[in-house]
């Protein structure tokens, strides 16, 4: 099989990457099977993992059989965006290992093990919905707003003030720190 081995830290655990990388190839190895990419992501979970986005890509080239990781965390930005990673690989006929976990998708028990952590995760979206609708009402019924706080609507008098004086919308935007649509908006409706 093509294997894959995909390492990521952040910034803040540098000393962790080469002993990710040792023990992938080493389990790679113990399976018989070949190292055909080595993909190593710096970087915050948060940020774009242009090493994850390319070792994707040539699962949907058919490029890799499977892709092996130290923990699921190195590879999912969040329960969703694991869940949906996994389904498309499964979906492609690649299969996916985390040796932390002990979760190997090429094999039924694997399989079966990610399909149980779907249904963890959709219980866990669920939950969240629930929450979130319960405090909109809770803040709704004490007459409270929710949502992002009206930033551009608070500087209406700026705008139209720097507009007359001719100002770009661009530059009133970086001037009071606010969007240039929220400018291009007060303008519109301040005429």
């Amino acid at each position: 099989m093509r294997a894959a081995l995909y390492a990521r830290i952040s910034t803040h655990d540098q000393q962790t990457l080469g002993m990710q990388v040792d023990a992938l190839a080493a389990y790679i190895s113990d399976r018989g099977w070949d190292v055909t990419k080595q993909i190593k992501d710096i970087g915050s979970g948060a940020k774009d993992r242009p090493g994850r986005e390319s070792l994707l890509k040539a699962a949907r080239r058919r490029e890799v059989d499977v892709i092996v990781v130290w923990r699921l965390d190195r590879w999912g930005r969040s329960v969703a965006d694991l869940m949906t990673t996994l389904r498309e690989l499964t979906d492609l006929g690649v299969g996916f290992v985390s040796l932390t976990e002990a979760l190997d998708l090429t094999t039924p028990t694997g399989r079966a093990m990610a399909g149980l952590l779907a249904i963890f995760a959709e219980f866990d979206r669920e939950i969240l919905r629930e929450r979130v609708r319960a405090g909109i009402a809770q803040a709704r019924k004490e007459g409270r707003r929710h949502g992002r706080p009206p930033t551009a609507s608070l500087k209406v008098g700026e705008v139209l003030r720097l507009k007359a004086e001719q100002m770009s919308h661009a530059e009133i935007a970086r001037r009071l720190a606010i969007g240039r649509t929220s400018v291009r908006r007060i303008v519109a409706e301040g005429r």
